[in-house]
């Protein structure tokens, strides 16, 4: 026997057409499989690898559950791993995780998930999924793009990072649908079989059986398919039943190291990273709410934990995980839907979070603030509270905390002719303009009430209705005094910490740093003591320093950043604006581009001058084309040139320097109003650099100047970053998944693209259609565009940038308090501490009464977690929970030894 026909469908959830409708033709389908199987005893299907096959089935057919389970159980149906087919760079690596997780869970439940990462249809494969694999319980992967052309046989020892080898199969010669070809029909039957071992022996070599992938995209198998099978001697199984017969050991295989980004076989699709950005930038922030503060918090703070909605949050994120979905190359409609379920994720972790942090602010008096720590080390920050009066804020100690106003609110919020009769209606309670009323008084035919946001005054609202207001003509609202301020303020690891105006009666005599106070405007005062070891931040409308970072705004508005060292960044924030006549899977300018990078009008704002925050606001404006040149009347032809109308574009970036960070904080955004375009910011580098290093999904991945070709998608050297990419001695710290490149000796983010196709026939830089030409004119991303990052000099190795950029993405937070104004602040209070060389927290949430703590070692050299917080048992786990060895605990400490890009799960109480 030489051929092993597996029948499947890949099954795309939603693409060109949206997820319900998708999932009319998914019922017909399943319906017709189980039929199919129950009839004929030897038939096989695998289901895509992913649960949500089922799940969305069975919501429809719940009837028919036992006939699934039964076909599962008998080893003739396979299902999952995974709970959905995802795009392994635009998610983070916990969502990989609990996608693993949530899809054989839930196949355990039906019978037992197929034991194979299978990876069919993804743009490239991230550098860790070996090892994520193989610490959830797989010793197989199978993966069809981004394979490089090192690899002649159809299996490899893919290794992760850390040294983890998996077998791993690969699909050539057609990727899941090699076999599809086959089985149409009788006639030639035997001349197609005998061709297809002819093209499989080159690649397998010339002993064992040949894997045949009959399925394509949303497709049903052909009526009569086992005797066709029969008829050329083959036989018929899972994916599994092939691959199982292999024993997982990888000796003797060609290896191959780390993420699989190749166009050397298949095309993989770059521009999917930076198409709609807005979905990558929701995703990004809607995983950082659920990982980072909504389970973290509600694990150490929360009480009752609140699993079920947690568990929703996840659904709605691995959902979005889709390689079809977050990734933006579908209908508008699906992309509507997506960041709709995206937004549904945020929701409900800022619902846990806020009950948490509720919870802690009821110990907090109504005057003061609750901060909490988000990251698991002693963090200095500045944070930005809003507070009544005017006086300095204090600790829970009582000593005062570096502070800079930077807002005061109006206190006068109505001043009118008015029957006090109408005024009246405007009071709910003592509720008035959003406020609390204080109290009220009556003078020379004006109604005057006093209004604060919190008071502990019982108001007798109806003996003011009772009252004559005979004579009143006039009424006005005065509100307590507020302000906005920036405070510095130290927060121990995972915990929280208080501030408030220092209470009346209270004798404080603020200290004065040397050389006098520093030059605030608004004739603010900074509560700084000489002591302190934060440096002042000094700005003005060419320069912000901090003694860390040295900021100019040059005339371009570009800036010039000298770091500490002496490390210099010069003209840094080029906006550049090129056209792009690709669609949402490939960039593709025009033959005849025209490039704009120069502003024609340049004006500086500053805006905050420190002593904690510095802030400018540079506003460029730009003459771009409004859009691809179009042939009239078929717009679908890609352009040659860009259109000769233009639009005037401001680009505003918000300039931010911060006491105490290394870096600048910058705050882009622009009103798109062109189209068939891409945007891209330019840093240029410090020094050469043929090479570049990027954060995402547990690694620092090392990539170069060019990108391997080959099947004939052009391999432009475009690459996702997670949370930072560094290269020649700058560093972009990021909030979302952002596409870069190095150019000419520069850095260059995608800020946005825009493009109105699904998928073009005619891509110049990919000659084969990636889907249906249909369009999609929300993907021109039009409206006004806003992006964060930070930019950071550093001086010899690009693990400097690996704290700072957990300091920047996890900002400290700051809830109001809801106590009684009598109560004193609380003593601030540590959670858990985690540190180490390079060591990073991933995930920390409740499972079976024992917290789970994920973290993973970003450094090639082995080091060391200490965790900490009163610990008393402690104990492995896998990436699925299963609990593993015990931990030694000394002291309430547990010293967890890593390798170099070790992933660990521990489990503590």
């Amino acid at each position: 026997m030489e051929i092993v026909v597996v029948p499947h469908t890949h099954w795309d959830r939603e693409w060109y057409e949206p997820f319900q409708r998708f999932r009319l033709r998914l019922v017909a389908l399943l319906d017709e499989v189980l039929d199919t199987m129950e009839r004929e005893p030897g038939y096989h299907f695998t289901l895509d690898g992913q649960l949500a096959c089922v799940d969305d089935y069975l919501e429809v057919r719940p009837e028919n559950r036992d006939r699934i389970a039964a076909l599962v159980e008998s080893g003739r149906l396979a299902i999952g791993p995974w709970q959905i087919l995802l795009d392994e760079f635009l998610c983070s690596g916990e969502n990989i995780v609990r996608n693993l997780e949530l899809g054989m869970d839930r196949a355990d439940k039906l019978g037992g998930a197929m034991p194979v990462g299978y990876l069919p249809d993804m743009f490239g494969h991230a550098a860790q999924m070996p090892q994520i694999l193989r610490k959830a319980g797989l010793l197989h992967a199978c993966v069809y793009r981004g394979v490089p052309s090192s690899v002649t046989t159809d299996a490899f020892a893919w290794v992760a990072p850390d040294g983890t080898a998996l077998r791993t199969q690969y699909l050539p010669a057609g990727g899941y649908g090699n076999g599809a070809h086959l089985f149409y029909d009788m006639d030639g039957l035997a001349g197609r079989a005998a061709e297809f071992v002819k093209t499989m022996r080159a690649w397998h070599g010339p002993e064992g059986d040949l894997l045949a992938m009959y399925g394509t995209d949303h497709s049903a198998p052909v009526r009569g398919l086992p005797e066709m099978v029969k008829a050329i001697g083959a036989r018929m199984d899972t994916l599994y039943g092939y691959i199982g017969a292999y024993s997982g050991e990888v000796e003797g295989l060609p290896r191959v190291h780390g993420e699989l980004r190749s166009h050397a076989r298949a095309n993989i699709l770059p521009g999917v990273i930076s198409i709609r950005p807005h979905v990558k930038q929701a995703m990004g922030r809607a995983e950082r709410m659920v990982e980072r503060y909504a389970e973290p918090l509600a694990a150490l703070w929360g009480g009752e934990w609140p699993g079920r909605f947690l568990d929703m949050a996840w659904w709605r994120l691995v959902d979005a995980s889709g390689h079809d979905s977050v990734t933006g190359c579908g209908v508008d409609e699906t992309a509507q839907q997506v960041a709709a379920r995206i937004a549904e994720a945020e929701h409900l972790g800022q619902a846990v979070r806020d009950m948490v942090t509720a919870r802690l602010a009821a110990a907090v008096p109504s005057d003061g603030v609750l901060v909490v720590n988000p990251t698991p080390d002693v963090r200095s920050g500045i944070v930005i509270v809003d507070v009544a009066g005017t006086d300095p804020l204090v600790d829970a100690s009582g000593e005062p905390v570096p502070t800079q106003p930077l807002e005061y609110a109006p206190t006068l919020l109505l001043d009118a002719e008015m029957d006090p009769a109408t005024a009246l209606t405007f009071v709910h309670g003592t509720e008035l303009y959003g406020q609390h009323i204080t109290g009220w008084a009556v003078e020379d035919g004006t109604l005057t009430f006093t209004v604060a946001r919190e008071t502990s005054v019982v108001f007798d609202v109806a003996g003011l209705r009772r009252e004559a207001l005979d004579g009143v003509t006039r009424v006005r609202i005065v509100a307590e005094p507020r302000r906005t301020v920036a405070a510095m303020v130290e927060v121990p690891p995972l915990g929280h910490t208080s501030l408030r105006p220092r209470p009346h009666g209270q004798v404080f005599y603020p200290p004065v740093p040397s050389g006098g106070l520093p030059n605030v405007q608004h004739h603010a005062t900074c509560w700084m003591g000489s002591d302190s070891a934060t440096l002042p931040v000094r700005g003005d409308e060419e320069v912000l320093d901090n003694g860390l970072l040295r900021v100019t705004i040059n005339r371009d508005g570009t800036l010039t950043l000298v770091g500490q060292d002496g490390t210099t960044v010069s003209g840094a924030g080029r906006i550049v604006d090129g056209g792009d006549v690709g669609d949402t899977y490939n960039h593709a300018p025009p033959a005849a581009d025209l490039i704009v990078s120069e502003p024609s009008s340049v004006e500086v704002e500053m805006v905050w001058s420190g002593p904690l925050v510095a802030v400018a606001d540079v506003r460029r404006t730009y003459t771009w084309p409004a859009a691809g040149d179009a042939l009239d009347g078929a717009p679908e032809v890609p352009a040659l040139s860009r259109a000769s109308r233009t639009e005037e574009i401001a680009v505003t970036t918000r300039v931010e320097l911060r006491a105490g960070e290394p870096f600048v904080r910058l705050h882009i955004s622009f009103d798109n109003r062109c189209d068939d375009h891409r945007v891209r910011l330019h840093i240029p580098l410090p020094a050469p650099a043929a090479e570049s290093y990027a954060e995402g999904q547990f690694a620092v991945v090392t990539r170069g100047l060019t990108a391997e070709g080959g099947c004939g998608e052009t391999p432009l050297p475009t690459f996702p970053a997670s949370s930072w990419v560094a290269a020649g001695g700058v560093a972009a710290l990021l909030e979302h998944v952002t596409e870069y490149e190095l150019v000419d000796g520069e850095l260059a983010l995608t800020l946005l693209r825009s493009v109105g196709y699904l998928s073009r026939n005619r891509n110049a830089l990919r000659p084969e259609p990636a889907g249906p030409q249909l369009p999609t004119p929300a993907a021109q991303s039009r409206g006004v565009r806003s992006v964060s990052l930070a930019l950071m000099p550093y001086e010899s190795s690009w693990g400097e940038v690996v704290p700072q950029a957990e300091a920047f993405r996890h900002d400290l937070l700051v809830v109001p308090g809801l106590g009684d104004r009598a109560l004193p602040l609380p003593t601030p209070a540590s959670g858990l501490s985690v540190t180490g060389e390079g060591v990073v927290m991933t995930s920390l949430r409740m499972r079976d009464d024992w917290r789970e703590l994920r973290v993973v070692a970003l450094t090639p050299d082995d080091t060391e977690a200490v965790i900490s917080g009163h610990l008393l048992r402690a104990r492995h786990a896998d990436l699925r929970g299963r609990p593993g060895e015990s931990l030694e605990v000394t002291d309430g400490v547990v010293r967890l030894p890593l390798k170099g890009w070790e992933i660990a799960t521990i489990q503590v109480r």
